[in-house]
């Protein structure tokens, strides 16, 4: 049996999963190649799929409506009355997405030569945030394993600097698009609260969380650069965590938006007096970053080379302590 990829769209009611998916089969021409194409629809919204255009690149739309009828059972059934060469699922809003990218026991069982080969999510911008504070869970569920993730309905306001810090906290191999309401890619850069004109570029708490995001993102804009923050440093002296000889972690707790959310943000600094430093200790750093190979990044990535270190006053309450996504 040859392999069949699955194409799969996530994202909340009404964030355009349809319309996607839609005009990537028919306008973009996806679908011409299809000798046999089935889209699983797995919830209802106001956008309905043209079945005419579809017959014309030979694909059909079948509908999924309870998420304990998704099961491999279902799929083989599909797959023994269509024989696809490829499958389309735009998946219900509501539902979970873990056990479909578990590949252990207990993880969905597709149908034999099945499987998630691209993983797209469409998001409404301007309810991102308020689904992002209120129905956090959900949210994550639908984004945290797209490859890549379509903010529609931008506008001039957007504050898509902020979305990208938001997603990257979860998903940070995700690509971000940001889609205008006239349909047309908004390529316009992103506008960052610091100057990357200048040689020296001054980090507050305010633009932490944002400056840690595209650094990582964008290792290159910043090479050469030198960079002054105030940093918790992560440098144990023992245990599995304990780092190499020479180097040690200056970052900041950020936050989403919820506690549940809180996680280290820390860049690999080498420092030939390192071990000085103490764990936990807060300083006042500059340093001249360089965007070079380090095994920790995998490959390319940030780090820092102190100029000045000087002891820096701890924040008196744990709120002052973290850096956020706004």
């Amino acid at each position: 049996m040859s392999e069949v990829p699955i194409y799969f769209f996530s994202g909340f009611m009404d964030s355009g999963k349809t319309s996607l998916l839609s005009e990537t089969l028919i306008n973009d021409g996806f679908g011409e190649d299809l000798d046999s194409g089935l889209i699983i629809s797995c919830e209802d919204g106001d956008v309905e799929y043209d079945e005419k255009k579809l017959d014309r690149i030979h694909t059909k739309v079948v509908s999924i409506q309870n998420r304990e009828d998704f099961t491999k059972e279902t799929l083989q059934k599909l797959e023994d009355a269509y024989k696809p060469d490829a499958v389309f699922i735009e998946w219900n809003g509501t539902w979970e997405t873990d056990d479909l990218y578990d590949n252990g026991p207990d993880g969905f069982k597709w149908p034999k030569g099945w499987m998630i080969v691209q993983s797209l999510a469409t998001v409404d911008a301007n309810t991102f945030e308020m689904y992002l504070l209120n129905m956090r869970k959900m949210m994550l569920q639908q984004l945290q394993h797209a490859e890549v993730i379509i903010f529609n309905r931008c506008t001039k306001d957007t504050k898509k600097t902020k979305f990208r810090g938001a997603i990257k906290a979860f998903n940070r191999p995700a690509q971000i698009v940001y889609e205008l309401e006239n349909g047309q890619i908004d390529e316009s850069p992103e506008e960052l609260p610091f100057d990357l004109s200048q040689d020296e570029i001054e980090i507050t708490d305010a633009d932490y969380a944002l400056w840690f995001m595209d650094c990582m993102d964008h290792p290159e804009k910043y090479d050469g650069k030198i960079v002054k923050f105030k940093a918790l440093v992560y440098n144990p002296t023992d245990g599995k965590g304990k780092l190499k000889p020479g180097t040690m972690v200056p970052g900041r707790f950020a936050m989403t938006c919820c506690v549940e959310d809180i996680q280290f943000l820390g860049m690999k600094c080498k420092y030939k007096d390192a071990a000085s430093i103490e764990h936990k200790s807060w300083i006042n750093l500059t340093a001249r970053l360089k965007n070079e190979f380090a095994k920790e990044y995998k490959g390319k990535g940030p780090v820092l080379y102190p100029i000045e270190i000087t002891p820096a006053e701890k924040p008196k309450t744990q709120d002052e302590e973290l850096v956020y996504f706004n």
